[in-house]
């Protein structure tokens, strides 16, 4: 008897352990198709994502907001816009892990990197210039200029746009330094616009050589009759990289997957698309769409930062 009863409640006790397993596995494939299947953190929760963006002349949020749009339409979760007040706080929310995808700009992306966000570009918008995502820094001179290349910058009054300039100062001064055209070696004249720069170094009097944008030199600047485009040489150029669209490492695989599938090739078309209603600012700030990119694209930047340590730009980079 003793034996039996022991068998009847080890048969007993089998019995509860495999209903018991049967349905923790069933509970596991019941979530497997729902949110709380979903692996990963959130800067609010499951349901949401924040988009960070950041500061704007003419209101990143009326600008940028179809991109929103898009992000919820894609990724079916509610989208919270999170406009920063400045750089440096779009930055600490970025560190912080209060965004989930972030509109960067090519330095506020690898400032947060340095400081420890952990984000990832997927894409960046393309240029209308450039048909690529960046467009370039002009080293330019009047045409009839015998300065051929960087080097003979150097004793000349050079014209820069202004000193919080991405493409019309700061990669001016990578491009210099390269040169071994330090400062001291040329008298600055800062000209305010790029369109003015061009057009002074067209002049030739106030500034014998200078920088502007590429688009500035062949197009905009022709186009408003401040300069012919024959009036300008280009002795050297550089690329800048566009600003990145990045997503937070933290998020659960599959929707990491398919915001990059989607936002490193999106465009205006494909948001049109999706029934979302753009704007006239939308589409001339979101021109011809994303292009995929990726942390070596932005190589140069950091390369900058190493040859320029002392730029405010370039801190913690």
């Amino acid at each position: 008897m003793n034996f039996l009863r022991s068998s009847s409640r080890a048969i007993q006790a089998a019995a509860l352990i495999t209903a018991a397993t049967l349905a923790l596995t069933a509970c596991g494939t019941a979530g497997a198709s729902g949110p709380a299947a979903e692996t990963g953190t959130f800067a609010k929760d499951s349901n949401t994502l924040v988009i960070g963006l950041v500061p704007d002349e003419s209101s990143a949020t009326s600008s940028q907001q179809p991109i929103a749009d898009y992000v919820g339409k894609i990724s079916g979760k509610k989208v919270e816009v999170k406009q920063s007040s400045n750089y440096a706080a779009l930055i600490e929310a970025a560190i912080a892990g209060q965004v989930d995808v972030v509109s960067f700009s090519g330095f506020t992306y690898l400032q947060a990197k340095a400081k420890g966000a952990k984000f990832t570009p997927v894409g960046a918008s393309v240029d209308a210039s450039t048909h690529e995502p960046g467009y370039y820094s002009d080293a330019i001179v009047p045409a009839g200029s015998a300065v051929t290349d960087l080097a003979g910058f150097k004793g000349k009054k050079v014209c820069f746009v202004n000193e919080n300039s991405t493409s019309g100062y700061l990669f001016p001064q990578y491009m210099l330094n390269k040169a071994g055209v330090t400062g001291g070696a040329y008298t600055p004249v800062m000209a305010g616009k790029h369109d003015v720069s061009a057009q002074k170094v067209a002049k030739g009097t106030e500034c014998e050589v200078g920088f502007a944008q590429d688009i500035t030199v062949t197009t905009s600047g022709p186009a408003a009759g401040l300069f012919k485009a024959s009036d300008l040489k280009v002795v050297h150029r550089e690329f800048v990289p566009g600003p990145p669209f990045a997503v937070a490492d933290g998020l659960p695989a599959d929707l990491k997957k398919l915001l990059t599938d989607k936002m490193s090739t999106v465009t205006t078309a494909d948001i049109k698309a999706a029934g979302i209603t753009t704007t006239e600012a939308f589409e001339k700030f979101f021109g011809e769409g994303n292009k995929p990119v990726d942390d070596k694209y932005y190589d140069n930047l950091r390369d900058l930062c190493k040859r320029l340590p002392d730029v405010k730009t370039c801190a913690g980079i």
